[in-house]
């Protein structure tokens, strides 16, 4: 479509991770088997929580909501990418990209607040255990899951109106394998200068201020239980090592990505891989396999889907 002398970008072109048919051809078995394991994974988790009464306490509650996050955000690269792979043209439209890049830092951004808010649960049981249940009721268990919802469609939104509102009028090609703000906006006809600071003031402090405010919480609780262990705390100590280790997969690649304006490397979307299919996979066995009370569950619905 032209505008004046200037004819605007109907459409990016994909460039994946490879261009070898081979390394295709596996990559497309990998990242298939993946996403089927992300789907599975977390669709059990989602049905071993809500079928089991015995998990019902809050931290079960915000894990369910996290497994769905997690095929939610998933699912926003990885049926484009498969598809990709084995396609010879990988063009997106403009207006596929921009969904594709809006959803991405909905359910991003969503899954950032929604491990602050687990960080606040474990804390809450921990260091206030006699007070916990109190603390974290289901209404408030549901008030902060919206919240964590409300936050991510506000980033979301910020970052999508910046990038609608610059020109694309000449180069379309994204070293990449799904569109994100940072290498989209540069290939934009305009100074970006400005832009490029918003966008890591916005996408790249979130993640950092996140990401200090969860290690800043997790060495109080190490120090605030360290002379008073008892089974207990033990117990939800154990927790938080899984959580810390979700934590770790899915934030330090955030940070490496998003806040560097006006840089790039070569190796950025392979780094993408880690927070995109990589952590949403390991999510599902780092809870339960940390957790005797999540795989008896899991145990006990087998058995019951045995007897029909």
């Amino acid at each position: 479509m032209a505008l004046g002398n200037v004819s605007r970008v109907t459409e990016f072109i994909l460039l994946g991770l490879s261009d070898t048919r081979d390394l295709q051809v596996l990559f497309f078995i990998f990242f298939l088997l993946a996403y089927a394991m992300v789907l599975l994974g977390n669709l059990l988790i989602i049905v071993t929580v809500r079928t089991d009464p015995k998990l019902s306490s809050p931290m079960y509650f915000l894990l369910c909501n996290l497994s769905f996050i997690d095929i939610c955000y998933t699912s926003v690269t990885s049926p484009r990418m498969l598809a990709d792979l084995l396609s010879q043209r990988k063009a997106i439209a403009f207006e596929d990209c921009i969904a594709q890049l809006f959803f991405l830092h909905f359910v991003g951004a969503s899954e950032m607040f929604l491990l602050t808010v687990m960080t606040y649960d474990r804390y809450t049981a921990v260091c206030k255990p006699l007070h916990y249940t109190a603390i974290m009721s289901r209404q408030v268990c549901w008030a902060l899951v919206l919240a964590c919802w409300a936050g991510g469609f506000l980033h979301s939104i910020v970052q999508t109106l910046l990038t609608i509102q610059l020109p694309f009028c000449g180069p379309n090609t994204i070293d990449n394998y799904f569109c994100d703000v940072p290498p989209v906006i540069r290939l934009a006809c305009t100074d970006i200068y400005v832009t490029e600071w918003l966008m890591a003031s916005n996408s790249g402090l979130v993640s950092l201020v996140c990401f200090l405010v969860l290690v800043g919480s997790y060495t109080f609780i190490l120090v605030t239980v360290r002379v008073r262990l008892t089974e207990g705390h033990w117990k939800a100590l154990s927790t938080c090592a899984s959580h810390v280790m979700v934590v770790t997969l899915f934030f330090v690649p955030c940070i490496f990505i998003y806040l560097r304006p006006f840089s790039t490397f070569p190796s950025d979307k392979h780094v993408c891989v880690i927070y995109t299919v990589f952590s949403p996979v390991m999510n599902p066995f780092i809870y339960t396999m940390r957790s005797n009370e999540v795989k008896a569950s899991m145990w006990r619905l087998w058995k019951r889907c045995r007897v029909f």
